[in-house]
């Protein structure tokens, strides 16, 4: 069996008992006192994701909170952290050892804080509208940037130290990402997170209206972090424009981020915030 000397992986799971066995797979070799350590955060789940986590192997660590927040579970997670540099991860995405290996050298061979990877869909049980949207939304340099959508980001201690603790937002990758400035993110583009789309474009809107919801939460909260956040989608567009077999697909993507920006206004506005996921991709 293979010895390396890895990093902390904390992989907040709720109710994932149908994922978090993929997602825990490619680690199964290298967990261990000797290398990776792996802590999967359990968080108000009310199936058997801890059960699946512990026979799955002992040499990983498995908490249990009850109370249902990602961000708490991060917390909770990083107090019994060991080591740098610190992988965060969703328990619904699936990466390779190699991957997080790549993480890992892009932090240390380098100044770079954090880092992510490009997230690769699976649309091989979506609707052709979800298709659609993710071909346009993969093309948009603000999501070839990192930490958008992959679902794992990575920092190193000095990146850490950035913040004290996650605080209650919904979008903890999004928050992260604001606190450092474009030259001090990396992107690794040899590997891929693999991230599960959508089956229906409602499943869809539900998790952009979320997604819209956090970066209305951090507008508010952070104001100070947005300038290191920077939207230039004109020139993707232009192209997309001039390319007439995009035109569907585009209509769908304008379609699905008007509807979710009104969805989220609402929620917003009437203080009626709810956390909504896709439970389609979990079937």
């Amino acid at each position: 069996m293979p010895t390396i000397i890895m990093p902390t992986i904390i992989i907040p799971a709720y109710n994932e008992e149908k994922n978090i066995s993929e997602c825990l797979t490619p680690f199964l070799d290298y967990a261990g006192e000797e290398g990776l350590e792996v802590i999967v955060v359990c968080n108000g789940c009310k199936d058997s994701t801890a059960d699946v986590v512990k026979k799955l192997s002992h040499k990983f660590i498995c908490l249990e909170t009850d109370i249902p927040s990602k961000t708490n579970a991060l917390n909770l997670g990083e107090q019994y952290a060991n080591y740098y540099p610190r992988v965060y991860l969703d328990a619904d995405v699936v990466i390779s050892i190699d991957a997080v290996k790549a993480l890992i050298h892009s932090l240390e061979a380098s100044n770079y804080f954090a880092c992510s990877m490009i997230p690769r869909m699976n649309t091989s049980r979506s609707s052709w509208f979800v298709r659609g949207f993710y071909d346009v939304w993969l093309s948009l340099p603000y999501c070839k940037a990192g930490m958008i959508g992959s679902g794992v980001y990575a920092l190193s201690e000095k990146g850490r130290a950035r913040f004290d603790k996650f605080p209650d937002v919904i979008a903890d990758d999004g928050y992260v990402r604001c606190l450092f400035k474009e030259d001090e993110r990396a992107v690794v583009k040899e590997h891929h997170s693999n991230v599960t789309a959508p089956k229906n474009i409602c499943s869809l809107i539900k998790i952009k209206t979320r997604s819209r919801l956090g970066g209305y939460q951090l507008r508010d909260k952070f104001p100070e972090l947005m300038s290191n956040e920077f939207k230039d989608y004109r020139g993707a567009f232009n192209k997309l424009i001039f390319d007439y077999k995009m035109w569907p697909k585009l209509i769908i993507y304008i379609g699905v981020n008007f509807i979710s920006r009104i969805r989220a206004n609402f929620q917003y506005v009437t203080k009626q915030t709810r956390w909504e996921r896709d439970e389609s991709s979990r079937q």
